[in-house]
């Protein structure tokens, strides 16, 4: 549940900042296949990874990160 979240926050940046899910995974050094795991909510990226999908989006983590349910 909690990785889904993060993959459509992380898909709906990326688009809104014009990357193709081929251009962003070569920024990031990803496959694109671990790109669209991660998109689809199947796998959780690793701290470094979210610090590098952060930078490359230039944006904070805290702003990627799916909001705290109250």
């Amino acid at each position: 549940m909690e990785a889904e979240k993060w993959g459509r926050r992380i898909r709906a940046y990326r688009k809104l900042k014009g990357f193709t899910q081929e251009s962003f995974s070569k920024e990031l050094g990803v496959s694109v296949s671990i790109l669209g795991e991660i998109e689809r909510g199947n796998r959780l990226p690793p701290s470094d990874l979210l610090t590098r999908i952060a930078q490359s989006l230039n944006i904070t983590i805290d702003e990627l990160a799916p909001p705290k349910e109250t």
